[in-house]
């Protein structure tokens, strides 16, 4: 018997062993074992790194989500169920009564041509901060069990003719996101009010913005001053994304403040837009700089197509005579 007890304790005493070390109260770890720790830890952190950054890389090259398609979709608001019956053909209508979009069907079925694109708010891990730009911005928490990192994300969408609308997303994973920057895009879209407001230009046509506005976020106050036509839009880059979404063609800026975070920049551009359509305007004003309020219409575009092709078959026809 006393050599089975003994058997069995020999067997028993053969089990693995703990994987992390056993810390004392009064001493702690010993050197030896606080070197394995700071291995593992290594391991872990370098692990999480290349998984992030090969799941960014590659959603920024398969681009944003289409929605869901129209046809199957079922609306859960009221305002959604009159979109879908057609009783509400156009967004000006739901934008002039102040109406809050809850699902972006309804800018999806209203506004077929939107386009989406994802701003450059992140930086990539580099030497001396010279990371490379990135859609996603990354930030960590600290734990016992590990660092968790959170993705921020900002989108934007517009049809280029009168509205546009901007959009965070905030999650664990970069997916749900930037789904989320999408949807919130879609439903806080906004019209603006365009026109030409340059004294050295005078062409009455909608390519620039009517007068100086000023937008403000945090230390950040952005500018935007009306620009002759042909100009182009001499701004930062993520903000000439949100202005070609908007329809705005010819602008120029001027910028104060901390612009190197991209998100109160971004919503400085946004509050100054905004504050296009407060300002009231007499018809006779409306006409001299040709101010037009969101979409414009097909007929008066075809209209300003026509006025700039007629003068230049004029002169060619006089320079061959």
């Amino acid at each position: 018997m006393s050599e089975n007890i003994k058997k069995g304790k020999s067997e028993k005493s053969k089990g693995k062993k703990p994987v992390f070390p056993k810390k004392d109260v009064k001493k702690g770890f010993k050197k030896e074992d606080k070197k394995i720790l700071k291995k593992k830890d290594v391991a872990i952190e370098k692990a999480e790194d290349l998984d992030d950054s090969i799941s960014s890389e590659e959603e920024t090259i398969k681009g944003p989500v289409t929605s869901k398609a129209i046809d199957d979709w079922t609306p859960k608001t009221e305002l959604g169920r009159l979109v879908k019956e057609g009783k509400i053909n156009t967004i000006d209508e739901i934008l002039d009564r102040g109406r809050a979009i809850l699902e972006e069907e309804i800018v999806d079925a209203l506004l077929p041509n939107m386009n989406v694109d994802l701003l450059m708010i992140g930086q990539a891990k580099g030497k001396f901060g010279g990371g490379q730009k990135r859609v996603f911005r990354q930030t960590q928490k600290k734990t016992e069990e590990g660092n968790k990192p959170h993705f921020c994300t900002c989108a934007v969408c517009g049809d280029g003719n009168g509205h546009v609308g901007v959009g965070i997303g905030k999650a664990k994973e970069t997916v749900p996101a930037r789904e989320k920057a999408i949807r919130k895009s879609k439903m806080n879209i906004f019209k603006i009010r365009r026109g030409c407001g340059s004294w050295v230009c005078n062409c009455a046509e909608p390519h620039s913005i009517p007068y100086k506005v000023v937008g403000k976020c945090s230390s950040v106050i952005i500018e935007l001053l009306p620009a002759p036509k042909g100009k182009g839009l001499v701004v930062e880059k993520e903000i000439a994304k949100i202005l070609e979404k908007a329809g705005i063609k010819d602008v120029w800026c001027r910028v104060e403040g901390q612009t190197r975070n991209k998100l109160t920049l971004v919503n400085a551009t946004v509050d100054a837009l905004k504050k296009l359509t407060l300002m009231k305007v007499s018809p006779e004003q409306r006409k001299a700089l040709g101010i037009v309020d969101g979409a414009m219409k097909i007929e008066a575009e075809e209209e300003l197509t026509a006025k700039a092709v007629l003068p230049v078959k004029e002169g060619t026809s006089a320079s061959t005579n």
